[in-house]
Order: structure tokens, then sequence, then C-alpha cells
């Protein structure tokens, strides 16, 4: 069985434009279908006819992440030199995503007898912003016009709202046929003899204020040969596909997922963020997140952190540049504080949206610091520490006199911005927080996991003193974490659940809800080791664990709804950072449970490929996972979270600067052996080899290059106490 998201789509991207049809080829001004760049959806509507009649679908499929190709044949029609048999004429179109969109046209006649027709393309655009698609509430703010110049064969639509200005040109190429436009259609006028073919291509160049984006000049087919690297995409996507770890498993499944997740991480690329081959930063998900993103962009930056760990830099650079500096209550913005996400369409640029950038995450700066520390215990790289150090003590005074609102040693979080994010934390849809009677709980709250990603940022940067030789600013850093993990337990516990208290509400009581976000207090390990086990068995129990993986919200609350968008589903990235968690307290059996719902869920979704969640149902016989309708694919941290639940099994931890990689890894039966290769580390790269042996996890390491001590981790005994 193969699932797809959402109805039957074809999508295609490349850097910040993306195409998504129907299987047919068409566009639809409903939806997620269109042209898009930037933002803004330049084409809002596709039909492709001849003679008038709509074409019938053999099949199709997208070829490659940028690429796709439509098989279609005629119905039975009257064309002026007679009837023409169903089936008898062929259209093949062809497409490309590079800047622009590059189409070609091959028809086909496949009768006895010559052919005339019309073939005829429809478009329209509403130059929507983005975030109107999703709502689907279009307000016409400005003007659109369409030209067509006969003598370039160009079809030009631009839409201009005072200073922002949008415009899409079809340019028809080598075509030998007359062509025109008329009724809203572009029209060429085809003459063919028996098994004769006629080949055209269009281009559409996007262009807004301040660039024009031209597809290159190279066909479909030499856009999808693997053998030839015709362009620079696709020698920077090789690129990339060579310089990542490789993984080799005795299970089909973990590899075919694993290679997938590689390919759409590279297909999420944000070409215009490149600062340089080797330096950039993947879109959070197609088809609503193309843009930088803050929190996103960090967590996919430490998922990857063993295939490739220089992936973080992009984002770390990015991310430091955009740093606040000011309070802006539109943006939600302080100094210090790391943003959330930037938007370029008309919305923001009209600022009836605060997106230029909006700063509403209160998880985004202690996670660069984490990122940061991270990055540097993989790199090895003192200058990367030298770069951010200002970034670094920013962030650390947003922690201390913007994040925590009222001072009592908690971060919380509440916009300011009439048009901002209600929560602020991960789940940051409007209803995601609620109390176990299913209300929704206003802010200003105090998430569990904000004070366990501080308490795991103090720790980290303490360590960065230490290396700086800072010992004091060191010392006071670990005195507060040691001081918020006091609280923590103290305020968050909740003794008769056996649990921590989802969030603490507005009067600083704990809201009450059995939810993953706890598991996140884990990964950070702010949680007391007397409780972990009572953590991680509440984390596996029915109410949470569906089988396919561990739910966003127990089945036990009022406002459960597995359906939903967090309050019940499945979230990939949420588990694997759940699962880097178990296995900082010792629980290697309840990771490979973990790791075992997820992979075995992802196989039942087209392509291998994990969509951003999917509903968090009981696995049963006959019950398959159910994707979340709009969820988005390719998703980054949905692909990423492959990579970080075989690190958590693996038990790998890189000390660059110590040159010391360690390992401490616990295979389950379904994975008896695995090798990864050219695991990356400070100067080394290393080959792990990892096996099964009766009961036991064996393992070996080789050095291919650079100097690097592989070393034997010993992962602390779970604690089985379930007292207080």
């Amino acid at each position: 069985m193969q699932i797809s998201v959402g109805p039957p789509i074809l999508t295609i991207n490349h850097g910040s434009t993306f195409m998504v049809t129907d299987l047919a080829g068409q566009i639809h001004p409903e939806g997620y279908f269109g042209i898009f760049c930037d933002d803004t959806r330049f084409l809002s509507y596709y039909a492709c006819y001849i003679d008038g009649h709509d074409w019938n679908r053999l099949t199709s499929t997208t070829t490659a992440y940028y690429a796709a190709r439509i098989y279609l044949s005629n119905p039975k029609f009257i064309a002026k030199n007679g009837e023409v048999a169903e089936g008898t004429i062929s259209l093949i179109i062809s497409r490309v995503v590079e800047s622009g969109v590059h189409e070609e046209l091959e028809l086909t006649n496949h009768s006895l007898n010559p052919v005339s027709f019309n073939l005829e393309i429809a478009l329209r655009s509403d130059f929507a912003d983005i975030f109107e698609v999703e709502s689907q509430q279009f307000v016409r703010r400005g003007r659109i016009e369409t030209e067509w110049n006969g003598e370039r064969q160009e079809l030009s639509t631009t839409y201009t709202n005072t200073n922002f200005f949008r415009c899409i040109t079809y340019r028809v190429r080598e075509c030998a046929s007359p062509v025109r436009y008329a009724n809203g259609r572009i029209v060429f006028e085809v003459t063919l003899k028996p098994n004769e073919t006629w080949k055209t291509y269009g281009k559409y160049v996007l262009a807004d204020n301040e660039r024009i984006q031209e597809p290159q000049d190279y066909d479909y087919q030499s856009a999808v040969d693997q053998r030839v690297i015709n362009t620079e995409v696709e020698k920077l996507h090789d690129q990339w596909l060579r310089s990542v770890t490789q993984l080799t498993s005795s299970s089909e499944g973990v590899n075919h997922l694993y290679h997938q997740s590689i390919e759409d991480l590279g297909a999420l690329r944000l070409f215009d963020y490149d600062m340089g081959s080797d330096i950039w930063v993947a879109a959070a998900g197609v088809p609503k997140f193309v843009t930088l993103f803050g929190r996103d962009s960090l967590i996919v930056s430490l998922q990857t952190m063993m295939v490739h760990p220089s992936f973080a830099i992009g984002a770390l650079k990015q991310l430091a540049q955009w740093q606040a500096t000011e309070v802006d209550e539109w943006r939600d913005a302080e100094p210090g504080k790391i943003l959330h996400e930037i938007r370029r369409g008309e919305l923001a640029c009209s600022q009836q949206i605060p997106h230029t950038p909006y700063y509403g995450t209160a998880d985004a700066t202690p996670l660069f610091l984490i990122t940061l520390h991270e990055a540097w215990k993989w790199l090895g790289e003192d200058g990367l520490l030298q770069e951010h150090r200002d970034v670094m003590q920013r962030g650390l005074e947003w922690i201390d006199c913007y994040g925590d609102r009222d001072g009592d040693g908690f971060q919380e979080y509440k916009t300011r911005s009439s048009k901002g994010i209600e929560n602020q934390g991960w789940k940051d849809s409007g209803d995601a927080i609620v109390y176990p009677d299913g209300q929704q709980v206003s802010p200003p709250i105090a998430l569990c996991e904000l004070q366990g990603y501080v308490f795991d940022a103090w720790l980290r940067s303490a360590e960065i003193f230490d290396y700086w030789g800072e010992f004091d600013r060191a010392d006071e850093l670990r005195t507060k974490a040691k001081h918020l993990q006091a609280r923590f337990e103290e305020h968050f516990w909740c003794d008769d659940l056996g649990f921590y208290a989802f969030a603490l509400d507005s009067e600083k009581q704990p809201v009450r809800s059995i939810a993953s976000n706890v598991g996140h207090c884990l990964w950070s390990g702010i949680v007391s080791r007397d409780r972990a086990a009572q953590v991680a068995k509440k984390l596996l129990q029915p109410e949470m664990w569906s089988g396919w993986g561990i739910r966003t919200l127990s089945t036990t609350n009022a406002a459960y709804n597995p359906f939903s968008y967090h309050r019940g589903s499945i979230w990939p990235h949420d588990n694997s950072l759940i699962a880097m968690g178990l296995k900082r307290y010792g629980f290697a059996s309840e990771v490979a449970q973990v790791a075992a719902g997820i992979f075995e869920a992802a196989q039942y979704f087209s392509s291998d490929r994990l969509p951003e969640l999917f509903a968090g149902i009981v696995r049963e016989p006959g019950a398959f996972p159910v994707p979340y309708r709009e969820a988005n694919v390719p998703q980054a941290w949905a692909a990423a979270s492959v990579f970080q639940l075989l690190q958590a099994m693996l038990g790998i931890q890189a000390d660059a600067p110590h040159q010391q990689l360690l390992v401490d890894p616990n295979l389950p039966d379904w994975l008896p052996e695995l090798t990864l290769r050219r695991i990356e580390v400070g100067n080394a790269q290393v080959d792990l080899k990892v096996w099964r042996d009766g009961d036991e996890t064996r393992w070996e390491a080789t050095v291919r290059s650079g100097t690097i001590n592989v070393v034997a981790q010993v992962s602390p005994k779970p604690n089985q106490s379930t007292g207080g």
C-alpha cells in the first residue's frame, strides 16, 4: 500500500519556486495548486484542451524533485477534417522547475489519417499571497493586466499594488505552428500527418520588483538524466548527495527511507540563502513553509549532525543575521531574539502581517544556543564559536530579560502583536495547548519544554565559556541551570499523574494534560533521573503510544482528536527528539520501539517519504497510517527525523574538540546490521559497522581520514524507581 497525502497531486520544486498540479497537469484555483515563488501564487489556473475538449490522463509522475511528466490522450471528437477516434493522439507534458518553469509539449498522431486541430492552453493568475491561499479568502488590492505579444509569442500578466509588483510571462519557443491568443487561451494551430510528432516548449518567467527568474535553456531529458550533470543546481545537489554519511543496512525499508530523506533535504534547499556551496539552509516544507524558519531550521540542523554537521553552519549564519536588535511589538521582536519566520508576499510587504521577519517563537533563541554548541562538538571549529559569540551573549540576555516575562525564573510567552501567533512553542496552532477538560489555555503560558531548552542551553553555554577560560561565567550558568531544574521539579511534577505538567498557565497553575512535550524534557536533560522511568513508561502507554508513534496528546484528554494538527496526531520529528531523550536516560529498548513505529509507518507512504504528521489512530490489523490532509511533503524535520532516530539507537555523540566520537549502539532484532560510512567529526571521517551477536550489539570503527578516537560510551542504567 502506498498512501499519498491529501488529494493526488504532482509537486515539483526548486529553491523558493514550486509548482503544484493535479495528476493531469492542470491547475485549479482551489487549494495549493499553482506556480508559487516567494509566497506569491503567480499562476492560479492552467487547463489544456484539444479543440475545446479535455484530454484524458493516462498516467503521470514526478521523475525528480524538480521535474514531472504527464501522459495524455485525446477523447473522441470531430475535427475539421473528420472524426478523430479516442486515443489516437497523444500529448506528453514535461516540466522542470529551475528559477522559473520549463514546459515541453509533444503531440503525436498515432492514426492512419492526417488530422488538424487546435491545442489550447488557458492560463490565469491571481497573484494571491500564500496566506490567502491557505485561508481561501482573497482580497484584490491591486490591478491585474494581461498582454499578448504576437510577434514575440509571449503572454504577460502583471500585478501592481503601489510598490508591490509581480509578473508572469509565458514565452512560446521553437514552435513551427501558427500561435495566437484568443478568449483567454494560447492557441496552437496543429496539423499532423500519420505518425508525425510535433513539439514546442514554453518558459514561465517570474519577475518581481528586484529580479527576473527565467529557466535555463535545457530540455527535460537533460534535466533528469542522472548520468549527466548539466547545471549548477544539479552540481550542488550531487555535491550534497556525495558529502553526506552513507547508510547500508539489513533492512530495505530503512535503506529506502534513509535515502529518500537525504533526497528530500537536498530538494528543500533555499538557494536564495546560500552562503557557499556547503553553507545553506532548507525550507521547512512544501507547500506552506518554503521560507526561512527559526525553530525548524535549528531542529533540522540538530537532526542532521550525524549525516552532515556543516549543514548547521548555514542556519546559524542566516539566523544570526536576523537576530532582533530592538523591541517591536508588531513583530514580537525583542533584543537578542531569534526569528520565527520571514515572508516576502504582498501581505508582508504591505505590513498587513508582521512577517518581515516575525519573531513570535519562544523556543528558537535557546535552540540557537543548543545548535551552536552541538555544531561545535561535531565540527570542532573554534572560529564558529568566535563568529557567534555576540549572538550567543545577546541570546542569553534575551532568555533572562524577555523569555522570563514576570521574573519568576520560568520561560513564558504571550504575543504583543495584533496579528501575532497565540501559541509560540512548536505546537503553535491556536487550539494546541489545552487543559484535561479540553479547554484552551490562555497566555502567558510556560511550556514544560521551554524550561528544558533553557536548562540545556545554559549548560551547553557553560561548557563553551569553560573552553574560553571564562570559568566564573560558566559557573554562573550552571548555578542558574541547577536552580531552574529544582524549580521545574517543584512546580511541574504532578505526583498523582506520575508525569510532568504540560505547562504552567497564566496563574502559574500546572496544566495537568498528558502531552508529548514532556518527552522533549528528557532530551534536554532537565528531568530528574529518579522520575525518568515514570515519564518513559507514560509516553509508551496506550493512551500516548499508537503503535506507529507517540501522540502529541493523550487519548484521555477531552480535546483529543487523532486527525487534528496538534491534539493527538503523530509528528516524526517529535518522536525523534523523544527518542534522543529516552537514550539519554538509558531506555534503549524504548528507543527501538519508537524508531520501529515511525519506520514502519513510513513504508506505507508514497516513495517512503515521511509527511509532516499523520493521525494518531490505533495500530491494529487492517489499519494503516492516515496522513493529515494538509501535511507538508516533503518536510524538513520529518525527513531528518530518520537520522536522529538512528543516532539514538546507535548512541552516537561527537566531541571533536577532544578528537572523540562516542558510541553506544543497541540494535533491535528488526535491524540486525547496519553500516554508516563517512561520519564527519572534526577533520576526520569514520566508518561504523554495527551488528547484533545474539542478544548483544557489537561494533567496529574504521578511521578513513583525519585524527579521531572512537570510544565506547557507557549509557546510564535506567533508574526504574517509580517514587516521587
